[in-house]
């Protein structure tokens, strides 16, 4: 079975046409600037060249279409016909409390997805449009929603409410949600095959850690624990997220600046985090060169960061009573010696040893931590699409 999977942003549109029968990516692509001058699609087959096209993209309608005859082209697309295309498999970023797993998408889904916009404004109006533009465009073919917040609905109640009152949550559904599910149920299942253990018997932290960043306690491969909260402003520090911060702060800074709801939130969501305190940027990279020059304070943002990372792991071993392995994936954890070292140092009273020499990996999976460590140490590069491929195909069939 041939599955396509697709990332609907607001603007933007990610895919990948997978052969489930071997799991392997036959072509991937970007459209880009949807709406906004300038847009374009970037379509790459397996094995050849990139191939970019600048073209008017009104719409998702039009971009899906983009899509489609990019994968028919007989010399850079992969499929001959669409009859090849078995289902298409959505990444869908809220469901509330309405889904625990993924779904094929009906009319009352449709609906539920609508009902959790409040929830996720930026997100889910997006993912909806590219639903219904696939829909649209290839009416006979089933659609599936694999979303960010379903694997995060095993936490105990006491892990996701909040300190508000109880009303709060029965009327608007405020609680922790938690988001990057799909990479954290992956990472943490693939590295109890690296570590040769059923994961049903492994307490693992798995650090997410991009440009935005979360932490999840995953006990006998279930979530009970996750460091974003209602929305994907809470948890670690990020690139221009704050992360934690004295809810009383938001409120004194919009009082002292005059600021209004909306300028906060911008502040809050777009200038802070390792922007924000670095002033430098909010790309890893440029704040550990920084650092490196010895700039004061992206050094701080660096050490803010890992004792942020650390803070979470001591906490989520002390929720789960234990602690088997630390897995870290996304574009900051799976590439910056840096920050695993930093993470990591300090640790080894919870048994964490880290081998300096293995530590100097990037982008592939890896055993980092000694070889005497009680709690392993694993890099794994996170594969969001894959498991929306499986899950498309497991409920298509």
């Amino acid at each position: 079975m041939k599955v396509l999977v697709i990332n609907c942003g607001s603007s933007s549109l990610k895919y990948q046409l997978f052969d489930m029968d071997k799991e392997t990516v036959l072509a991937k692509g970007l459209v880009e600037r949807i709406g906004i001058e300038g847009s374009l699609i970037k379509h790459t087959k397996t094995g050849l060249e990139p191939i970019v096209a600048e073209t008017p993209i009104p719409d998702h309608k039009t971009g899906i279409k983009l899509v489609l005859d990019a994968l028919l082209d007989k010399s850079t697309g992969a499929l001959s016909s669409l009859s090849e295309l078995g289902a298409v498999g959505h990444r869908v970023v809220h469901a509330g409390e309405k889904f625990a797993t993924s779904v094929k998408i009906d009319a009352k889904v449709m609906e539920a997805l609508k009902e959790c916009v409040p929830l996720a404004p930026l997100h889910n109006p997006a993912n909806i449009m590219g639903i219904e533009a696939v829909t649209e465009v290839l009416p006979r073919v089933q659609q599936v929603g694999v979303f960010d917040t379903a694997f995060h609905q095993t936490m105990p109640n006491t892990a996701f409410i909040y300190g508000v009152p109880y009303g709060y949550y029965e009327k608007y559904g405020v609680r922790r949600y938690g988001f990057h599910g799909t990479s954290h149920y992956y990472v943490s299942r693939r590295a109890a095959e690296m570590l040769g253990r059923p994961v049903e018997k492994l307490k693992i932290v798995t650090c997410h850690l991009g440009n935005g960043s979360s932490i999840t306690a995953v006990d006998g491969g279930k979530s009970v624990d996750t460091s974003m909260g209602f929305t994907p402003l809470a948890g670690v520090l990020m690139g221009t997220r704050c992360g934690d911060v004295d809810p009383a702060i938001p409120m004194f800074i919009a009082e002292a600046e005059k600021l209004s709801s909306k300028d906060v939130d911008s502040l809050l969501n777009k200038k802070s985090g390792m922007l924000g305190l670095s002033g430098v940027s909010s790309d890893l990279r440029d704040i550990e060169a920084a650092a490196e020059r010895g700039e004061a304070r992206a050094n701080l943002a660096l050490r803010t960061l890992t004792y942020g990372i650390k803070k979470y792991i001591g906490a989520y071993a002390a929720a789960m009573a234990g602690l088997d392995a630390v897995v870290f994936t996304a574009g900051v954890g799976e590439n910056s010696a840096t920050v695993r070292a930093m993470v990591c140092q300090g640790l080894e009273f919870l048994g964490i040893g880290l081998d300096a020499s293995k530590n100097k990996v990037r982008s592939k999976e890896a055993i980092i931590s000694t070889d005497d460590s009680r709690v392993k140490v694993v890099v794994v590069p996170t594969d969001e699409e894959l498991v929306i491929a499986r899950d498309t195909k497991r409920l298509v069939e």
